[in-house]
């Protein structure tokens, strides 16, 4: 896009969906959002008030009833639409992604067709969501789905617009409403999707609202009025959750932090073992994963070339601004984020690792304002060191060396974390003897993750509860009903 098309869509007012109607906080209180890529105020968007999480809530309630008494069908068919509006707009709603949260473009253009892919996807395998009936006499006994009524829905930065699309389907499809808070740092996708999809759906079954986190997200988290959240965050947003949602015995889905092993073994091809590397730390959205494989735990015969191989490797990533059609880096998506990488830089160098190549502030020509870094590479790692156990969020890597395959486990498993996995090996039988030991939601083999179609995505320990993107993820958003007729 050029710059007077991204112009255009930042200086348009950005408002939001209540009750069926675009507007402003009642309040008047705004939040600025800024371009990573500059440092510089790209707009401004509503402050959602108490008064305005209310009226979300009190609009969502009121739909509910008339969008889960619609057929399956009918249900299926808004959502269609949904999915249309998503796929059209898509290089608009990328757009706004890549200007908040620097995310390449090239890639973020696509975002919205991802959600809109996974919303025909669960439209397809929604008539799969049957109750059974039991014959324990002559009666009849039968259970059903129901829905909970209203879900809170809370958006990640890394990718906004493809996390509200695929976020949607399952709540909707089982007869929820859905009310939907982006991240402050990137609200103007929600924003524009809300304007979009205004008249496509009955009033009140999709609310979006935006603002900070302490005075919305919060607000929504304890609400009395929402019984159902999904949340996608850091683990310190999902423990809040479940605090603030506890007085109401909120059900909620968690999907939280990681620090993902990738565990290369002796007899694993060196160069696909670099490739998965490099292709795992998805520097097109700066390492903002939770899956990044930000730990490569690496047998120690491979060890030194593999490091060689990596550091060439992460030195030819080219960093530029994100609508660079070259670009396969951008900045860091916000300033907090920023200096939270930068901490995690100096602590690996205080700790004693050996900072192989990057983890510097870019100062020079136009990507100098911006809150460009180099991706880093630390060898000479030890589990205990914080760079190896915590979740940093960014373009850094941890490269570990282990002798035997108990010793990898262990520094696998040593970790709060249990999202995801990688093993890089031929040897059959000993990966799936390790998919088994490694204490983890999702494991990919010889390949960096890629979300199989159908998969259920989530994790254990601090990294979540819950599982996405199968029927699990539909059955979630009901509750078990059971009926006894007496005949």
């Amino acid at each position: 896009m050029n710059k007077l098309e991204l112009q255009n869509l930042v200086s348009c007012p950005h408002q939001m969906l209540i009750d069926g109607e675009m507007c402003s906080s009642s309040d008047g209180k705004t939040l600025e959002t800024i371009n990573p890529a500059t440092g510089q105020v790209l707009t401004e968007f509503p402050d959602a008030s108490p008064d305005d999480i209310d009226r979300a809530v009190q609009s969502a309630n009121g739909a509910q009833q008339g969008w889960a008494e619609l057929t399956l069908g009918e249900r299926q068919g808004y959502l269609g639409k949904i999915s249309q509006v998503l796929r059209d707009n898509s290089a608009e709603l990328g757009a706004l992604d890549s200007l908040e949260n620097g995310n390449v473009y090239s890639h973020m253009q696509h975002d919205a067709e991802g959600g809109a892919f996974m919303l025909d996807y669960f439209c397809s395998i929604a008539n799969e969501l049957k109750g059974e009936s039991t014959q324990l006499d002559n009666n009849l006994h039968y259970t059903r789905f129901d829905p909970f009524g209203v879900v809170a829905r809370l958006l990640p930065f890394n990718h906004p617009i493809q996390s509200l699309g695929s976020g949607i389907g399952a709540p909707l499809l089982t007869g929820n409403t859905v009310i939907i808070k982006p991240s402050p740092h990137t609200s103007l996708s929600a924003l524009r999707f809300a304007e979009l999809i205004k008249d496509v759906l009955p009033k009140g079954v999709i609310n979006v609202v935006s603002g900070s986190n302490e005075r919305v997200s919060q607000g929504l988290l304890k609400h009395s009025g929402v019984p159902r959240l999904a949340v996608t965050g850091s683990t310190e947003v999902g423990q809040l959750a479940l605090r603030l949602g506890s007085e109401h015995l909120k059900t909620t889905t968690l999907e939280l932090g990681g620090k993902t092993p990738m565990i290369v073994f002796e007899d694993a091809d060196l160069g696909k073992s670099v490739d998965t590397a490099v292709r795992g730390m998805n520097f097109k959205w700066q390492g903002h994963s939770c899956s990044s494989t930000s730990r490569v735990l690496v047998h120690e015969s491979l060890y030194v070339d593999f490091v060689e191989q990596l550091a060439e490797r992460f030195s030819q990533v080219n960093i530029a601004m994100p609508f660079d059609p070259n670009a396969e880096m951008g900045p860091i998506s916000h300033k907090r984020q920023l200096d939270k990488v930068s901490e995690y830089i100096e602590s690996g160098k205080v700790e004693g690792a050996n900072l192989v190549c990057g983890g510097e502030r870019i100062t020079d020509g136009e990507l100098a304002e911006g809150f460009f870094m180099s991706p880093a590479i630390f060898s000479d790692v030890t589990p205990s060191m914080r760079i190896a156990k915590e979740e940093i969020y960014g373009p850094v890597i941890s490269i570990i060396p282990w002798s035997d395959e108990d010793e990898a486990i262990a520094i696998a498993n040593g970790v709060v974390y249990g999202l995801a996995a990688v093993i890089m090996g031929k040897d059959i039988s000993r990966v799936h003897r390790m998919a088994q030991r490694l204490q983890c939601g999702y494991v990919e083999v010889n390949g960096p993750v890629s979300f199989a179609l159908g998969s259920p995505f989530g994790g254990i320990k601090s990294s979540g509860t819950g599982r996405e993107g199968n029927m699990q993820e539909l059955l979630s958003y009901t509750q078990l009903k059971s009926v006894n007729v007496q005949l």
